[in-house]
């Protein structure tokens, strides 16, 4: 990856937290080539520096800099919503034609047992691990109940305040849209 395209991304993340945070995963290249051609055409520039530098020095391209990275966010949030609505009317579908989803039964099923067996060699072999062996199959154990908490999510949705953030989020995004 080009050191330059990530500086480059970085450098704007003064004028918006969420890009520092956009790339700490690991898309970071990919993600640092979005939000700089969004700066490169918000601010009618050639290069990724001068883009930058029309960033910082006038107020204006600032603004539209950051409309436009919120406009970028709010496709993707609703691409999230999209997917996670076409994922559940799949389940439902796969129910009502009188099959089961097998994968999904058996990614829980592997969770709940990776879970279980984490919890049981910590709990059976406790004095004989070191501490280090302990802290990496509890962080293990901590991975496993966080795919089982994604299931669950997934299959009875989130909470109430959740549903309710998600639907305003929806209406507004289908209204601007």
């Amino acid at each position: 990856m080009s050191i330059s395209l990530l500086q480059a991304a970085l450098s704007l993340a003064q004028f918006s937290p969420k890009i520092a945070k956009w790339l700490s995963g690991t898309k970071a290249e990919s993600i640092s080539q979005k939000i700089l051609e969004i700066a490169k055409e918000v601010t009618h520039s050639c290069t990724e520096q001068e883009a930058v530098d029309k960033i910082k020095s006038d107020r204006r391209m600032h603004q539209l800099f950051e409309k436009a990275l919120l406009d970028s966010e709010r496709k993707i949030e609703l691409a999230i919503i999209r997917d996670k609505e076409n994922a559940r009317t799949r389940d439902i579908a796969i129910i009502n034609s009188g099959r089961r989803n097998r994968r999904a039964d058996i990614m829980v099923v592997c969770a709940a047992i990776g879970l279980i067996a984490c919890l049981g060699v910590i709990c059976l072999y406790k004095r004989d691990l070191p501490g280090e062996a302990v802290g990496i199959i509890s962080t293990i154990a901590g991975i496993f109940g966080s795919c089982l908490k994604d299931a669950y999510n997934f299959e009875f949705g989130s909470s109430r305040g959740s549903k309710e953030k998600d639907q305003t989020v929806a209406n507004v995004l289908n209204k601007l849209s």
